[in-house]
């Protein structure tokens, strides 16, 4: 998949390991998944699996990177590809982020695991999602500049966009009715209201 296609999505490559547990992490909660029972879905031994990871936390650690470069990369495309008006980029991190949790739904629910980490790991991932709050804020602060929205706290109005969009993934089913496109259509014309667009 070329980089440049932000609102493509293709099936994710990852391992047998990674895809079961994924599931398993997604029906169960990482807390109620034993590492047997990922090694029984992949069909392999605990030990064989515990040659690949060193236990559960580093597959959730493996998976969680998975989901913050694949968002980051559609955010920060997507936000180029807006050019210099701010409400086109605006707009456009938004729908990448939206495309993201539900296109994505079963890695982006894996945030709400992120209490089991541990501390080093948790700060790692919280490296990346903080670049992804940095680009919206600083979206919205050049939109202040230029007087095409009206925020009087660009960062804490990001981070509520943000936690707005990451909810999502607590609802949202792929089985549901509600494509993604639409539903990130609704989300950009909420989060545009926000700023102050019409």
């Amino acid at each position: 998949m070329a980089k440049h296609d932000w609102r493509r999505y293709e099936p994710l490559d990852l391992s047998p390991i990674l895809t079961h547990a994924l599931d398993a992490f997604y029906e169960q909660g990482f807390h109620g998944t034993a590492v047997r029972d990922i090694a029984r879905r992949v069909g392999v031994t605990v030990p064989a699996l515990y040659y690949y990871y060193e236990n559960k936390e580093a597959i959730l650690v493996t998976l969680l990177e998975t989901a913050t470069n694949d968002v980051a990369w559609r955010a920060f495309t997507a936000a180029e590809e807006g050019g210099d008006a701010p409400e086109t980029r605006f707009a456009n991190v938004i729908e990448a982020i939206v495309l993201h949790m539900t296109h994505r739904v079963r890695l982006a629910s894996l945030d709400s695991e992120l209490r089991y980490l541990q501390p080093a790991n948790r700060k790692h991932y919280a490296v990346t999602r903080k670049k992804i709050e940095n680009l919206l804020t600083g979206i919205i602060n050049d939109g202040v500049r230029t007087g095409t929205f009206t925020v009087t706290d660009p960062a804490e109005t990001s981070r509520a966009l943000l936690g707005m969009c990451q909810a999502i993934a607590t609802w949202y089913h792929d089985s549901g009715p509600l494509r993604p496109e639409k539903l990130a259509e609704r989300y950009v014309d909420i989060a545009s209201k926000t700023v102050g667009l019409a």
